[in-house]
């Protein structure tokens, strides 16, 4: 384990306190293995952008299996079908999501484009996962922003085929770029809802 187990113990003892609840996994084949309890079958699962869940190869247990699947990343996709997708994420009864990071007290930080990834975090399905590799894990919310801004908008804007000077230079200079994707910075201190989100980390250098 690339962390101590203190650190860990307090992160999942912070996510309780904040009425979420953290699970710790050792590898992949675990994370799947979870994630299938935690996802009855012929249910609606949605999903937000993310290189961890790709990497993971979580989307396919969705798509191969006995689910209804809001398959954004379907060959073709107009602009409003996939906003039609984006709306109906609000009454899946699971979202499942990567984040940018996760704080030892138990925060979840992201930084998203257009809202669609962040907006049913927050609101709508049933239960909402959140898996997230170790490296991920920061001190607190600054470590958090910085790491967001600096590692990950940088490589996801590359990734999405973006000419903003983050894309060209590989660190943020806070432009007001027409494509920058740094448009809403959202920090989840609690839920209302005990457990609705849940936070899987897994013990595994993953995603950006």
């Amino acid at each position: 384990m690339n962390i101590s187990q203190n650190i860990l113990n307090n992160i999942l003892s912070n996510f309780e306190k904040r009425n979420m609840k953290g699970y710790f996994v050792e590898n992949i084949p675990q994370l799947v293995k979870l994630i299938k309890e935690l996802v009855p079958e012929n249910s609606i699962v949605g999903c937000g952008d993310s290189i961890t869940l790709e990497e993971a190869g979580i989307y396919s247990i969705f798509r191969n299996g006995n689910f209804f699947f809001l398959d954004k990343y379907k060959k073709d996709l107009t602009k409003e079908e996939k906003r039609e997708i984006y709306i109906k994420n609000f009454s899946a009864d699971t979202f499942i999501s990567g984040t940018n990071a996760i704080t030892e007290d138990g925060k979840i930080f992201n930084i998203d484009g257009n809202g669609s990834r962040i907006a049913p975090i927050i609101y709508g399905p049933k239960q909402v996962i959140i898996v997230v590799g170790i490296n991920k894990i920061v001190p607190d919310l600054g470590h958090a922003v910085l790491r967001a801004r600096q590692t990950a908008a940088p490589l996801d804007a590359v990734r999405l085929g973006k000419t903003t000077p983050c894309a060209k230079l590989g660190y943020c200079i806070d432009c007001h770029h027409p494509e920058r994707i740094c448009n809403s910075f959202v920090t989840i201190e609690g839920q209302f809802t005990k457990n609705r989100i849940k936070v899987i980390i897994i013990n595994k250098n993953i995603g950006f």
